[in-house]
């Protein structure tokens, strides 16, 4: 299978929701390695990187997802199934997330302990509520850039919220501080009865400067 590298312009209007995949392309542990290389790099508050992706191959393990999903076609042909998580919980990972940093000397003692403090601070003052809403703001960040990144690849992608969260969590024993923030099927697009590209609002309807 060839691969076609895209400048940034034509990767984004390439990137489309693959509705139909072809049945039995495999990819393997590498190839996914390649697209969590980069969406690692997605941004995150304060670098917390609340983002967890379980990526499911194991027929039996699709399988339960296919249920969870209400058994939509595209889960059982997909390549893999990412499952995007959002951790509610992230923000008590500051300390060591910038511990690097005050060991290389960037950032002091002081700096580090006022940037552990004010973190902790600004997420358990807010309470439960932002907090599942923080998890799920910064892992669909991180979502949109995997799948610019398996596009990138020659992967193609469908982000999907038809599924049921319960069953989801039951069938990959997901600790309940993650939020199960979407579903990625990912593989290779059958492109045979493609449909056009869903209408697009002109910049005029969806873009206001200075005020609503």
């Amino acid at each position: 299978m060839t691969t076609t590298t895209y400048d940034l312009t034509a990767l984004v209007k390439a990137r489309r929701s693959a509705n139909k995949f072809i049945p039995g392309v495999e990819i393997n542990d590498r190839q996914l390695e390649d697209i969590f290389q980069l969406a690692k790099f997605a941004p995150s508050a304060f670098n917390l990187q609340h983002t967890h992706y379980i990526a499911v191959r194991n027929p039996e393990v699709k399988a339960k997802v296919y249920e969870a999903a209400y058994k939509q076609y595209k889960v059982s042909s997909a390549s893999a199934l990412i499952v995007v998580l959002g951790h509610k919980e992230a923000y008590r990972d500051v300390a060591r997330l910038n511990e690097g940093m005050l060991n290389l000397g960037i950032l002091s003692q002081q700096e580090y302990d006022d940037t552990v403090q004010s973190v902790l601070s600004f997420y358990t003052d807010r309470g439960e509520a932002f907090k599942r809403d923080e998890a799920i703001r910064n892992a669909s960040l991180s979502a949109m850039l995997l799948m610019l990144a398996a596009k990138d690849q020659g992967w193609d992608s469908c982000p999907m919220i038809g599924f049921d969260p319960d069953a989801l969590r039951e069938a990959l024993h997901i600790p309940e501080d993650y939020v199960p923030a979407l579903l990625i099927a990912l593989g290779k697009e059958d492109t045979s009865r493609q449909r056009p590209r869903g209408y697009r609002k002109p910049v005029g309807e969806f873009v206001s400067y200075d005020r609503f």
